[in-house]
């Protein structure tokens, strides 16, 4: 037989550590890979369930909305202030829930309650609009009303049903509320960016638009203007400055136009001076934004009319405000024109049924409420911005005019006297 070849054991040796060595390569290669293959399932799956998750608690949102909406109530209906919160000077924060204890229905962040208040020494109720100052929980409303200061320089008492809120209205009392109503509201259904802008009470209902567009884990960009005093006046202090913690797409910029000797800046507040548009051009980019409003009238005229300089379009700017100083936006040129050449507009006899008084309609009237008042004529009012139905008057013939859009349902053959003009002649059941 022909001798073998034996290979020195040495070398027999190598070869086998060489053969093992590889196999372990292999090995570690396909554990890297296997490693690194369920690491991509596991953050691919934990985006699929992100993802599911959204749509979920979407999904919940829309069919506790619809259900909800379907228990909607019309007219009045009790709640019971189941909280007081003082926020800051002469502020205070209501929670109401249904006294009937069935559920409420959905709300657009930035609408409104309107309360029919019967106050001491007041022959018939006042109608009053207060913005939601919470987001949609489907538990309770929210409603935060500071104290309205008398008028600069009269001798005006406070704000009566702001005063009675504060002074009298206390946990356990029962209120009559009509369901929430505005056009005044951030739609989470569109994601262009949005600057919220507001001073002093204004900020309710921007707080609702925040804290709803953090329930619905929106990725949308949000700047939101504030001015106030100092830290004394600040309602809502403390949701204000945690804003930007839940909601990292917001850039929160605070104004004080005197701060107090405890207010630190970049702390508690980022400017010194007022919310103006000057300071929005310094830090915005640019104009593409749609701009949402709510704040004192002469405020907000304000910020209107910087705004339209600044080339914002009138169709990107939204603003709220209740009162006697609601804002309203400076005409087109064109638009006084027109309404100038309106035959009969000036002097046109304006005539009040019930009460037996007349007068001439003159430029001083803003509006038909404006000439009633002037006369003697007591009409109803709310709002003063055409939201809360207040002042809905018969038409007994003629015609008016409305100055901008209403919130409030107008029924065939009558006018919301807080907003209109007449056309020419006008008799009215008042």
């Amino acid at each position: 037989m022909p001798a073998l070849n034996v290979l020195p054991t040495g070398t027999t040796l190598l070869i086998g550590y060489v053969v093992v060595g590889a196999v372990l390569i292999q090995l570690a290669v396909f554990l890297y890979g296997s490693l690194r293959s369920a690491a991509h399932a596991r953050v691919a799956r934990a985006r699929d369930i992100e993802r599911l998750d959204l749509e979920v608690s979407a999904a919940r949102l829309r069919l506790v909305s619809v259900e909800q909406e379907r228990s909607g109530w019309n007219g009045i209906r009790k709640f019971t202030v189941a909280k007081k919160i003082a926020e800051c000077a002469d502020t205070f924060s209501f929670h109401l829930t249904p006294h009937d204890r069935r559920p409420i229905p959905a709300f657009k962040p930035g609408q409104y309650l309107t309360f029919q208040l019967t106050l001491p020494g007041q022959a018939k109720p006042i109608v009053r609009c207060y913005s939601i100052s919470d987001c949609a929980r489907y538990t309770h409303y929210r409603v935060t009303i500071k104290r309205c200061p008398p008028p600069p320089k009269t001798d005006h008492p406070p704000g009566k049903c702001s005063s009675f809120f504060c002074d009298n209205v206390k946990e356990g009392d029962i209120l009559d509320v009509k369901a929430p109503a505005g056009h005044f509201f951030l739609d989470l259904e569109k994601e262009k960016s949005a600057v919220l802008i507001s001073g002093g009470v204004g900020i309710t209902p921007m707080i609702a638009m925040a804290h709803a567009l953090i329930e619905a884990r929106s990725n949308r960009e949000v700047w939101f203007f504030f001015g106030s005093r100092s830290s004394e006046d600040h309602m809502l202090r403390a949701e204000t400055l945690a804003l930007t913690q839940k909601y990292p797409n917001l850039k929160l910029h605070i104004c004080y136009s005197r701060p107090g000797k405890e207010d630190v800046i970049d702390r508690d507040f980022q400017h010194e001076g007022r919310v103006t548009v000057e300071l929005m051009k310094s830090l915005l980019p640019s104009q593409n934004y749609n701009f949402y409003l709510c704040g004192p009238g002469a405020f907000m005229e304000t910020i209107t009319d910087d705004l339209r300089t600044w080339g914002v379009p009138d169709a990107a700017v939204h603003f709220e405000a209740f009162g006697p100083a609601s804002v309203k936006k400076a005409a087109k040129p064109e638009a006084k024109a027109a309404f100038t050449a309106l035959p009969f507009a000036g002097g046109s006899m304006i005539s009040f049924a019930k009460s037996g008084q007349s007068t001439r309609w003159s430029p001083a009237h803003a509006t038909l409420l404006d000439a009633a008042e002037a006369c003697g004529v007591r009409i109803e009012a709310g709002c003063r911005a055409g939201n809360c139905g207040a002042c809905l008057v018969a038409i007994k013939s003629g015609e008016v005019e409305y100055l901008n859009d209403h919130g409030a349902e107008v029924e065939a053959g009558s006018c919301l006297a807080c907003i209109c003009k007449p056309k020419g002649a006008l008799t009215v059941d008042a």
